[in-house]
């Protein structure tokens, strides 16, 4: 049994604000061993429940803000940016038996502790066929085509019952409640280690590849808080607006409609000023 661990940061044991987000940043670095525990107490659940293979990709920022040195010795990690599948990269090779969202959070434009999809602003609703989709909902239709199941979800409340709506067969391990975009009541790493290496054991027993999914074409429409934005998107090739702030293009398969996804906030990211926006 392999395990992929798709990590990302947001939704971390004790992470509430930019600053505990943000590459550089003393808060970051006290934040990085909070990450590496709940991604650590993952990996034991795993192995508790049977695995034999455990893979982190790092799927925050720079993908570089897990403590390898702190890192489970059973595990390997896959660092760094620029992967063809960026958060969910590895579950493209055919060997991977279930994955594992860790530190997840919800999406654009809606509530959740550090709420986001992919930009951490400017991109205020993206949409798959007119459901909106948080980062989580993105990967699990990415993983689907894989035949790769989602064995564990892991961040805040809201987080968890985001999940809900993707992969309700998975166990889910809350790390805090959400008070607002930059607060929430939070759990103790012994608490939350102990929490999401319990879910993570019960989800072991859920990893089992199947049929790849066969769901597409699929249409993505993504919103920005400028117009300029919506504009910039259209370089892109096959994206064209679909309301002012606006864009949308349709994929035949979600490989695609992904990696069309990144190139647009790419572009979307280089035209947004400092102080305007």
């Amino acid at each position: 049994m392999k395990i992929l661990i798709s990590a990302d940061m947001e939704g971390a044991t004790g992470v509430t604000w930019p600053a505990d987000v943000l590459p550089g940043t003393a808060q970051w670095e006290r934040c990085r061993h909070l990450f590496t525990s709940d991604v650590n107490a993952a990996i034991a659940g795993f192995f508790d429940g049977g695995a034999d293979e455990v893979v982190v990709n790092e799927a925050h920022w720079s993908m570089r803000n897990l403590l390898l040195e702190k890192l489970d010795e059973r595990a390997q990690m896959l660092t760094g940016r620029h992967k063809s599948l960026s958060m969910v990269e590895g579950v493209q090779h055919g060997n991977v038996d279930g994955i594992a969202f860790v530190g997840y959070h919800t999406g654009a434009g809606t509530e959740g502790v550090l709420a986001h999809t992919y930009l951490a602003n400017s991109l205020t609703g993206v949409w798959v066929d007119g459901t909106r989709a948080s980062e989580g909902y993105l990967n699990s239709l990415v993983v689907a085509e894989y035949g790769v199941p989602v064995v564990l979800v892991t961040g805040d409340d809201l987080t968890c019952e985001d999940a809900l709506g993707y992969a309700p067969q998975a166990p889910k391990a809350a790390v805090k409640d959400y008070v607002s975009r930059y607060a929430a009541v939070c759990r103790p790493p012994a608490r939350t280690a102990a929490d999401i290496r319990a879910a993570a054991r019960e989800g072991a027993a859920l990893a089992e590849r199947h049929e790849p999914a066969r769901r597409g074409p699929f249409r993505l429409e993504m919103e920005f808080d400028a117009e300029h934005l919506a504009g910039a998107a259209t370089v892109v090739p096959g994206v064209e607006r679909s309301a002012e702030r606006r864009v949308a293009y349709t994929s035949q398969n979600m490989y695609e409609a992904i990696r069309c996804f990144k190139a647009v906030t790419t572009v979307v990211s280089s035209a947004v000023e400092e102080q305007y926006g």
